[in-house]
This record gives C-alpha cells, structure tokens and sequence, in this order.
C-alpha cells in the first residue's frame, strides 16, 4: 500500500507549535509522511519560540502529491496567510483535486476565506476577529474541537489539536 502524505502549511513566522506538532505525531504514528512547507524554505519560529525546518515552498510542490493540506494556525498565520491569494489558490485548487483540506485556529479561516465552507459549518479559536471572518463568508461557528466533513475538517487551535490529528488520521485511514 502507498505510504499516505500530508503538506502542512505554516506561516513563515509564528506559528503555533501545539497546532503543528500535536497533529504532526498522531499522522506519523499512523504511518503518514509529514512534509512542512510554508511560503520559504529553512527554519521557522514558532509563537512560543519552538523551531521547525520548512522543507518546501508551498506554492512550489503540487497539491496532487499529497492526500491531505493542512493550514497550521499561529498570530503569523493571521498576518501572512489570510490575504495570501496564492494559500487560497492552491487550497481551491486541492478541494477540486478531491484532495482532504484542513485548518487548525487561524488556519481554518484561511479555509474559510477560499469560500468552500459557504454555507456550511466550521470551527475556529474563540475570539471575535476569527469568528467574524466565518460569519463574513456565510460560515456556521460551532463551539467545538473538531467538524469534520469528508472533504474539509477545521479545529479551535491548542485545546483541539490532538482530536484534530485523530480526525485527520481516521480520514486518511
């Protein structure tokens, strides 16, 4: 069987470590390759100083060599993320692919903002700016860790990342 693989995109400063990691380890003990990609190459500085190397440039690799993208949350993801065209291109570009996308905190409103979750229900942190944006894209907040659909999954950030790591998992399984 192949080796399923996941592209987890992080914002080129200030992640957040709980957000990557956590999801990270319950997708490697289930035997799926992680690949850091982020908007440059080498290492990256997570919110709470915690380091990751970023093996590729996102925008440089094809959706299509992986099972699942992740948009990894974190106060840069905020910053270099939301009005990225390029994340929203290349996440729109995954969904039509049949590709599994997910967001974590900040990174579910990456998703959000492509319009795919239009209609639709989604989890993001609780605070005011991320809730708004999912009501300004005719989105659903729900107060809990994880919604998962078949094709989209979006997590509340720390306190979700683990259930968001087994959620992903199980899709992948």
């Amino acid at each position: 069987m192949l080796k399923k693989r996941a592209l987890f995109i992080l914002p080129p400063d200030r992640f957040n470590e709980e957000e990557l990691f956590k999801p990270q380890k319950e997708l490697e003990n289930t035997g799926v390759e992680v690949t850091v990609a982020s908007t440059k190459t080498g290492e990256i500085i997570g919110d709470y100083k915690g380091k990751v190397q970023a093996e590729v440039v996102f925008s440089e690799v094809a959706a299509t060599n992986y099972d699942l993208v992740v948009v990894i949350g974190g106060s840069g993801t905020i910053d270099h993320l939301w009005r990225n065209e390029d994340i929203s291109n290349y996440l729109v570009q995954a969904h039509e692919q049949k590709i599994l996308i997910a967001g974590i905190c900040a990174g579910a409103v990456s998703i959000v903002k492509t319009g795919l979750l239009v209609g639709r229900k989604a989890t993001c942190y609780p605070v005011d700016v991320m809730i708004n944006e999912l009501k300004a894209h005719n989105v659903e907040y729900l107060v809990q860790n994880v919604v998962a659909y078949e094709d989209i999954i979006t997590s509340d950030g720390p306190d979700g990342a683990t259930a968001f790591g087994q959620s992903l998992a199980k899709a992948l399984s």
